[in-house]
């Protein structure tokens, strides 16, 4: 039964709105959660690459969501010279179908209501403030208020921009991607593979991420700008013709990523935007699932405490604390993917000729981009604070 109002509605039941609507429903306070689509996760948008320890903050790993576990990074060069790094950690690459369906499993458990195939249209705004949503379910239309709505409704966040927040991102920073989800590939299976090149991703990269039993995702994300000239089909279809002629497609998926630093705001009078939607994304790997949790996690908690000490302006923290946890550190991944995006191939290449000398013991991401950026000083001390 959905009723006429909630304390907070959380819009997109991706894995930064189901983390939202679970830390928000276990203080106790009454919590709506929304998804679009009739199933949780699907379709997929995501490699599906996340670390042991940005998974484990949130959710135990169990086999039922996980495909194949990692431990190490392959990077290969225009010109293929490869370079392995070593894991000092273990990673995965997940079924998001089935992790996403677990998260949303856990709100409701924690007393959330969920409600599958509700399509939001509309805010509804009083004096300047938002205080509810209107959605289709069941071919009705539904309105219903609340004291806070939390906006996880990815990269386009509609809600964001009803709600006259700026999402406006350029085109340089959005990634158009696309990814195969393939079977019949040959890959091993412990390790994450990444190609540079004008030729594969200009401005970007390409990835192969294997699920085990020889399938794998294969995808690309390459910069907007140079999406003008050549999509991105194109390329990873040149890429699937001379890597694995014999991969059998299974699934396809496009879309985009925002890779830049979070949104100037992300919060206003009754809304807080979380995960895509406030570009809580790694602008350096245009990774967004372990940050999009992380700002899921801070929104709830603050909505909620918000709610409980009736307190509404108490929202407004979260830009800050969201900015002291992660967003502080996206703008040092960002200048230094600037430094980078004006890489040549000659560039790639001399980098990983310099890099194939280091002993693998000693190989780090850390140190692999103070490689890449010795003549540029001014970022190694950003490389420093990420890295070491």
């Amino acid at each position: 039964m959905i009723e006429k109002f909630y304390d907070l509605i959380v819009v997109g039941a991706g894995p930064a709105g189901s983390i939202s609507a679970k830390f928000a429903a276990e203080k106790s306070i009454k919590v709506l959660l929304l998804e679009k689509d009739s199933i949780v996760g699907f379709p997929v948008r995501c490699g599906e690459a996340i670390s042991k320890r940005s998974l484990t903050q949130f959710i135990n790993p169990d086999s039922s969501f996980i495909k194949t576990e990692i431990n190490k990074f392959s990077l290969i060069s225009p010109d293929n010279t490869e370079i392995i790094l070593e894991f000092q950690e273990t990673g995965y690459v997940l079924n998001r179908i089935f992790f996403d369906a677990e998260l949303a499993n856990q709100a409701v458990n924690a007393g959330a209501q969920l409600l599958t195939s509700a399509y939001v249209f509309d805010l509804i705004i009083e004096d300047g403030k938002v205080c509810g949503v209107k959605f289709e379910y069941n071919n009705d239309v539904v309105e219903v208020k609340s004291k806070i709505v939390i906006a996880a409704d990815g990269v386009e966040s509609r809600v964001g921009r009803w709600a006259g927040l700026k999402t406006a991102i350029s085109h340089r920073d959005m990634e158009s991607c696309i990814q195969y989800s393939t079977s019949n590939v040959n890959l091993n299976p412990n390790t994450c593979y990444f190609y540079f090149g004008k030729d594969v991703a200009p401005g970007g990269y390409l990835w192969a991420f294997p699920k085990g039993n020889n399938s794998a995702n294969i995808g690309l994300g390459i910069s907007g700008v140079e999406g003008k000239n050549k999509n991105a089909n194109k390329y990873l279809d040149e890429f699937m013709t001379m890597k694995f002629p014999d991969a059998k497609i299974e699934n396809v998926i496009v879309g985009g990523d925002p890779c830049s630093i979070t949104l100037d705001k992300i919060s206003a009078p009754g809304i807080m935007l979380t995960g895509d939607a406030a570009r809580q994304v790694n602008p350096l790997s245009g990774g967004g699932l372990s940050s999009g949790m992380i700002g899921g996690s801070i929104a709830g908690s603050i909505a909620a405490e918000a709610i409980l000490c009736n307190n509404p302006d108490k929202i407004f923290e979260y830009d800050k604390v969201w900015y002291e946890r992660l967003g502080k550190k996206h703008e040092m991944y960002n200048r230094i993917k600037n430094g980078i995006y004006d890489f040549d191939d000659n560039k790639f290449n001399s980098i990983a000729s310099v890099f194939l000398k280091v002993p693998p013991n000693k190989r780090t991401l850390g140190r692999l981009f103070t490689t890449a950026l010795i003549n540029k000083p001014n970022l190694l001390i950003d490389v420093a604070k990420v890295f070491f």
